[in-house]
């Protein structure tokens, strides 16, 4: 690596006075304390390496202005070192006083580290990693401000003032449009002629402000900033949508001044929100908002696949209705903020036939074809997970029902509309917010924040290039405005939208103090000012941990095991693995069964039940591995301890998600082929009852109820509508519809040709309605048994057992966990494995009276209804393949 080289960014500026060196800068040769180093800056940009090098320009004038840096003994400072813990071991270099209180107009130039050795020859040039200087200077007032359009009444009319935080930019003006898109304009639209240009105010704390007036409502406008761009020094006119918009035009080219508060904009009639529940009472369904209705032959075809079909009387709402019927609380919605991924004008889409695709699949359900139809459009179509953020603050516009619907307050209004008709239904609404990620950085067509703030948004690794661990551009919400952006989003999305909580993706990218101050600001809304009780919204996410965040290298992170006291939950990846077998990353995914699939490994039955007790550290119980007595955190999940949680709705419970394969092609690829269709739907209801049934939450991904496949796909984020079918008419639950995309799935083809080729794996109609019959079943014991549902850990502790683990009646196919109530009544969980009926000696139990619940004997699933108590013994006789649950005393159902 060259010494000189401002491509780089290899040193940090911290604090107005302190920039921090890592000692491998120093050249080889030198040490950090045996070079004088200047802070090179040029206000208008336009040096580089052979430039600084010679310290003048082609016309012998000063390339740029070097101001001496002292340093400093030892490491960085503290606190400085405590907030940066990834470079406490650099060398702190120290500008003098009247330079530091330069830095503001320093920063809007071009800045460069430069190290000079003894006879004054320059060895090393860098430039320099910027956002820790600008959360020292402008934070703490900059986080006060709202930012994108404001409105205050005055005078009977409405005002806007719109503010955007650029602090290194040297001038921005506001570019606004006169014209306003026509409420049926068909598709896409741009507005007509030259916009108005006016200047926007600087403010000392970095932010740009103007303000308009009511004839602005509606109006489109963009930011046109001069930035002396980093690295390349180059003098760069940028123009940018808002980062904090709220409304759009179609395809996202322009934010609109939409005023949130216009009752234009609002549903009609906007049903309550419904009441407050505790964390550990939900439900959870994960869903689509395309997924939902783009097949759904009730709903009118122009709403299908759009926030207007929730409203629709279709299969998917009625299906939805009898989820909520039987217990389901919650639709969590996979990304519906404005996204990269999909161009939202149907005209400008395009997708395969899915005659074509039917016929082929009819034909050759293994076949490659089909993938390579879907493939070959997957860019211009409508489908797309949503896991790319371009504006967080704004709905995506291509689930409008029609084009013009994209634009501005439109799109606002139906998405609005999703929210109450889900609350007209009883359910809750979570949205899946992605503040990890960006898709872009840089100047690219959706990199909004680079264009507004160069360097700052996005985490740097030691060369200055955007971290990727996320497989996308990675966010800094470490970063002041970075946790300010996503704390206000998901205030809008409450307090304008009437959501009800949120799943953060990767939120181990994320610091707790970032989730604690979402907890924070969502806690002060309250119904009489906000007309929204923030403190009923409920927070959980993927609390993985890896990347360049990973053992809290950058701070102390919201994962799995350190969320102690927030309320937030983590996905349990432990009783998901213990359920399927293996790991959702294995190769050959046949090479590993888990207590659902087939096997019967006592270390699945530890991690199975460390789950169900609510995934707690503290729980007590004898292992079945070792028949000594464990507590969760002993038992082993890896290296990691199974039982992470200090509280249960700590805890998500799930078997499959939108991630990965789903649980009846988890079943597929798992069994033997000759595996009787009757035996695997037993086994994916006992999948879905080992969370079901479970203290914690339960989560459910859509379709897992009716039997949904993907074709075996393991990662279906762009594998169209085609392979993410999902069929609420159930007639079809998606199998056998050719081979899946290659890029995740290729090297895996020859395990799964023979097995789409097989037509005896594809279940019927019956099938699928048998396997909804027991789900529900599943949600009504869990709506009617509170002791499933205590949410305390000592209660838990103090209630929770596994009687027969590790005693000499224990089997690792059979888990009994038991729920003791104060007043003689209680609760017996009854998973078995085993193919075969087994008479399980409950020890402890005998004498006691138990009897299946009134769910059960009354449900759909005649075999649990053989399930028997024989009380002198203690010994329940449980069906094989089933999940009884047995009452005793007043804890009936």
């Amino acid at each position: 690596m060259k010494a000189i080289d401002l491509a780089l960014a290899r040193a940090h500026w911290l604090t107005r006075d302190l920039l921090a060196v890592p000692a491998t800068l120093a050249p080889e040769g030198y040490a950090v304390e045996d070079l004088t180093w200047t802070l090179a800056h040029a206000p208008d940009g336009g040096f580089d390496a052979a430039l600084v090098s010679r310290h003048t320009d082609d016309d012998g004038e000063p390339s740029h202005e070097a101001l001496p840096l002292t340093v400093s003994a030892g490491a960085l400072p503290h606190p400085v070192a405590d907030h940066y813990p990834h470079l406490a071991a650099c060398h702190a270099l120290h500008l003098h006083p009247a330079d530091a209180a330069r830095a503001e107009d320093l920063l809007t130039g071009q800045t460069a580290l430069l190290a000079t050795a003894e006879d004054g020859q320059l060895v090393m040039a860098t430039s320099l990693q910027i956002p820790g200087v600008l959360d020292d200077l402008y934070a703490a007032d900059a986080i006060q401000r709202g930012y994108g359009p404001q409105w205050r009444d005055e005078a009977g009319q409405r005002i806007p003032t719109l503010t955007l935080w650029a602090p290194t930019a040297r001038r921005v003006d506001l570019l606004l449009w006169a014209d306003r898109q026509p409420e049926d304009h068909p598709r896409a639209w741009a507005p007509a002629g030259d916009p108005e240009r006016i200047p926007m105010d600087r403010q000392s704390d970095g932010a740009w402000t103007v303000e308009g007036d009511q004839e602005w409502v509606d109006r489109s406008y963009r930011f046109e900033l001069e930035h002396v761009l980093p690295r390349t020094g180059r003098l760069r006119t940028v123009t940018s949508t808002d980062p904090w918009s709220v409304g759009l035009a179609i395809d996202s080219a322009w934010s609109v001044l939409i005023d949130l508060a216009d009752e234009r904009w609002q549903p009609t009639p906007v049903a309550p929100t419904p009441a407050p529940i505790r964390a550990v009472d939900q439900a959870i369904y994960e869903l689509h908002v395309r997924d939902f209705s783009r097949e759904d032959p009730d709903v009118p075809e122009e709403l299908r696949g759009s926030y207007l079909a929730f409203g629709a009387e279709g299969h998917g709402r009625r299906h939805l209705a009898q989820l909520a019927e039987a217990g389901l609380t919650t639709v969590h919605l996979l990304p519906i903020f404005d996204l990269t991924s999909v161009v939202e004008d149907p005209a400008e889409q395009q997708s395969p036939d899915p005659d074509d695709l039917a016929r082929l699949s009819a034909a050759e359900p293994a076949g490659r074809e089909q993938q390579a139809m879907v493939r070959a459009t997957a860019t211009r179509d409508a489908f797309n997970w949503g896991y790319d953020p371009w504006h967080f603050l704004t709905p995506e516009g291509s689930y409008t029902s029609t084009p013009g619907a994209a634009h501005g307050g439109r799109r606002v209004a139906q998405c609005r509309q999703l929210v109450s008709d889900l609350h007209d239904l009883g359910l809750r609404v979570v949205l899946d917010q992605v503040y990890n990620h960006t898709t872009d950085s840089g100047l690219h067509r959706s990199s909004v924040l680079d264009r507004v703030v160069p360097g700052y948004y996005h985490r740097l690794d030691g060369n200055g290039w955007v971290e990727t661990s996320t497989c996308c551009q990675n966010l800094a919400t470490e970063h002041a405005m970075g946790q300010k952006l996503m704390v206000d989003g998901c205030v809008l999305w409450v307090r304008h939208y009437r959501v009800d909580g949120f799943r953060f993706d990767l939120m181990g990218h994320h610091s707790r103090a970032n989730l604690e101050a979402v907890r924070a600001a969502l806690d002060e809304l309250t119904l009489e000012r906000d007309g929204v009780d923030g403190s009923a919204v409920h927070l959980y996410g993927e609390g993985w941990n890896f990347g360049e965040v990973s053992g809290n290298a950058r701070f102390h992170q919201a994962i799995q095991g350190q969320l102690d006291g927030t309320g937030i939950g983590t996905f349990n990846d432990r009783i998901r693995d213990a359920v399927r077998g293996g790991s959702v990353h294995d190769d050959d995914p046949s090479a590993h069964h888990g207590f659902a699939t087939g096997g019967a490994d006592p270390r699945h039955t530890d991690l199975l039940q460390v789950g169900l007790a609510g995934g707690l550290r503290a729980i007590t119980f004898r292992s079945q591995e070792t028949g000594e007595p464990v507590t969760g955190d002993q038992v082993r999940y890896g290296g990691s301890p199974a039982g992470y949680a200090s509280s249960p709705e700590e805890v998500v419970n799930y078997v499959d998600a939108h991630d990965n394969e789903t649980l009846w092609d988890t079943l597929v690829l798992k069994l033997d082929r000759a595996t009787p269709m009757a035996e695997r739907l037993r086994r994916n209801t006992l999948a879905l009852a080992c969370v079901t049934l479970s203290q914690g939450i339960s989560f459910w991904h859509a379709g897992a109820e009716i039997l949904r496949s993907k074709s075996l796909d393991r990662n279906s984020y762009a594998s169209g509508d085609w392979f993410n079918h999902l069929d609420y008419t159930l007639q079809d639950n998606g199998f056998g519809r050719g081979l899946p995309p290659e890029p995740d799935n290729g090297r895996r083809w020859s395990v799964l040709a023979p097995l789409l080729a097989d037509v005896s794996l594809r279940p019927t109609p019956q099938d699928i309605r048998t396997a909804l019959d027991a789900a529900l079943d599943l949600l009504r014991i869990r709506r009617d048994l509170p002791l499933l549902r205590l949410g305390d850990a000592g209660e838990i502790e103090r209630r929770v057992g596994f009687p027969a683990s590790g005693t000499k009646d224990g089997r690792p196919d059979v888990v009994v966990m038991r729920v003791d109530g104060d007043e003689g009544d209680g609760v017996l969980i009854v998973l078995n494995a085993s193919r075969l009926p087994v008479a399980q000696r409950v020890p402890g139990a005998a004498g006691e009276s138990w009897g299946l619940c009134r769910v059960q004997q009354e449900g759909g699933d005649e075999v649990v209804r053989e399930t028997r108590w024989e009380e002198g013994a203690g010994v329940v006789h449980a069906p094989g393949l089933t999940a009884a649950v047995l009452v005793r005393g007043s804890a009936t159902s």
